[in-house]
């Protein structure tokens, strides 16, 4: 029966048609929903792992062990788990292993706007890219096919957009092939340099078979289009100019041109295939690369020297997502004008919740005004204005590394103004070899767990901190007090983010005293569901003198009218940390 399927729930869809049997993943949007939808289907074990890496290198044993297997990832996750991808490409599987990465053009959740291509390129494993709900179904069975056929991880790369939007698709029945049995083979799976170098011919050679496959399995597809005489595009017949494309672009493209002009639509970006390149070129005046972020396709179509003009981006955008608009500008078409309303609707900036456990914490920094080395996760919002209490944010883990490195440089000055920020999720994820530099090292470092009791950020995924697995079922918790001692912190305390006076008491006092030391705040996040909120706070208005402090904490529940604070009992959780602000008692 066809369904209306979001792309990640189609994938997962896939998965479990193609007999996967294990998925270790690591939240990160656009990907997270690939997981927990698997996690769905009973015949497939399902997991959070602490890192990428982790995750990978455990789907990689399961591969090992005969069971088909994937990990699912964000294209910044891709960087944690290259240390093993890389060796993989040497070492091959046993069972299949599909590797689940979704990249973020446009950055709508993300530190940067990286193309996972170059991992594949770099690493010499095959990746493949669907561009609707019943491609990323169709394909996440092919990869497995793929992985097997040529004894590879397969790189299966999503984006924003084909994972977040809905398409028709029509699910299969689920397959499962025989257990493969492990043979012990020591030249094969252990990568010394004596073994790996034998192994690279291997690889080379495995990716000339790829491209040759690519061009005969279908899953790159030349579309003949109808090319009306009297449409000329860039200065040439409709005829005479050809479009490669793929992913979203491949709908973009198939929205402002229909089937008026040819297309060759990949499905393989790595290896690409030249032989299906230059038969497509056969007879054009003009190729246009139509592809996002990177000139990757672009790139090798000018190095096959096809006697016909290649155009990318020197007419489409580098940077950001594409749109019909922008394809349709970029080829002289005439734009769709959208309608706009008569009001303008006000800007919603991105702030923490109300009673958000972070706000006390941060406005608990900024009054001490000391640098402050953040982290990834929901409380980044934290250099938001009107806290305004981060410094520096780099990618998971490096806020204890640089809060190291920048009191080592910087000397007492630096040690008794500035501390670093983490969650308990990123700090599972690789906040720990931070904190075990400063232990080791003894940096006069103060950190801070943030310690919300889950992973906020991708939508309340559990980890190693909160006592329960995937399905919410009781698991082994990580107890931060007791790590942050056995790793050598001899200080470790823990604050209510709720109580002002507390936290900025604690941090004033950690960073008086000599040696590194663990702060830890403490308190749920006030969206879940076994949460119970308070009832909501009010103004008394006759106290109010309009002073705005209570402003100065950024909670959206609170505003000004006519001078007057108001709050809004329908966002109020009643956390209780604007009294602390008023002098007056006016809240």
């Amino acid at each position: 029966m066809r369904q209306l399927m979001l792309g990640n729930a189609a994938a997962a869809r896939g998965l479990f048609e193609a007999g996967c049997e294990f998925i270790s993943s690591y939240p990160g949007t656009p990907s997270t929903e690939i997981t927990e939808e698997a996690a769905k289907f009973k015949e497939i074990y399902c997991e959070w792992a602490p890192n990428e890496k982790v995750a990978l290198e455990s789907a990689f044993g399961a591969c090992i062990a005969g069971r088909r297997a994937f990990c699912g990832m964000k294209h910044v996750g891709l960087n944690v788990a290259a240390d093993p991808l890389f060796t993989m490409s040497y070492t091959g599987v046993n069972a299949g292993l599909v590797i689940g990465v979704a990249d973020d053009p446009g950055m709508h959740s993300s530190q940067n706007e990286q193309d996972s291509r170059h991992h594949a390129i770099a690493s010499k494993i095959p990746m493949i890219e669907p561009c609707d709900s019943d491609e990323a179904r169709r394909f996440a069975a092919l990869a497995f096919e793929i992985s097997e056929k040529f004894d590879t991880p397969v790189l299966y790369k999503m984006c924003t957009r084909i994972a977040h939007s809905q398409s028709v698709t029509e699910p299969a029945e689920r397959a499962v092939p025989a257990r493969k049995s492990y043979e012990k083979n020591i030249r094969k799976y252990v990568m010394t340099p004596a073994n790996a170098i034998r192994r690279h011919p291997f690889v080379e050679q495995r990716m000339c078979d790829l491209e040759e496959w690519s061009q005969t399995s279908g899953i790159n597809r030349i579309e003949t289009g109808r090319c009306p005489d009297n449409l000329m595009l860039l200065g040439v017949p409709a005829g005479k100019i050809g479009i490669i494309t793929s992913s979203t672009s491949y709908q973009y493209v198939k929205e402002v041109f229909g089937d008026s002009v040819s297309i060759l639509k990949l499905g393989m970006v790595n290896p690409l295939p030249a032989g299906t390149i230059r038969k497509f070129s056969d007879g054009l005046e003009k190729l246009v690369v139509v592809e996002e972020l990177d000139p990757i396709i672009e790139r090798f179509v000018r190095a096959l020297n096809l006697g016909c003009e290649v155009l990318g981006k020197n007419i489409l955008p580098l940077c950001g997502e594409f749109s019909q608009n922008i394809i349709a500008e970029a080829f002289g078409k005439e734009i769709r004008r959208g309608k706009k309303l008569d009001v303008e609707i006000p800007v919603r900036p991105p702030i923490m919740c109300a009673g958000c456990p972070h706000r006390g914490i941060f406005y608990a920094l900024g009054k001490l005004k000391v640098t402050v080395f953040g982290d990834i996760g929901c409380y980044t919002l934290g250099s938001a204005a009107p806290l305004s209490a981060m410094d520096v944010t780099l990618c998971m883990g490096a806020s204890f590394s640089g809060l190291h490195g920048w009191n080592k440089a910087g000397g007492e000055e630096n040690e008794r103004k500035s501390v670093a920020v983490i969650g308990d999720s990123t700090f599972m994820h690789s906040g720990m070899t931070g904190l075990a530099s400063i232990a080791y090292n003894q940096s006069n470092s103060t950190v801070i767990v943030l310690d919300n009791s889950i992973t906020g950020m991708t939508g309340h995924q559990q980890n190693p901190t909160t006592g329960k697995n995937l399905y919410g079922e009781p698991a082994g918790r990580v107890d931060l007090e007791a790590l942050s001692r056995a790793m050598g912190i001899s200080r470790v305390r823990v604050v209510d983010p709720y109580n002002i006076a507390e936290c900025e008491n604690a941090v004033r006092e950690e960073l008086d005293a000599p040696g590194p030391s663990v702060i830890i705040s403490r308190r749920p996040c006030v969206l879940l569901k076994e949460v119970r909120s308070n009832p909501p706070l009010k103004v008394d208005a006759d106290k109010c003198r309009g002073c705005r402090m209570c402003m100065k904490i950024g909670c959206p529940a609170i505003s000004m009218r006519d001078n007057k604070a108001e709050i809004d009992s329908t966002l109020c959780v009643g956390c209780a940390v604007c009294p602390q602000m008023c002098k007056f008692g006016a809240l």
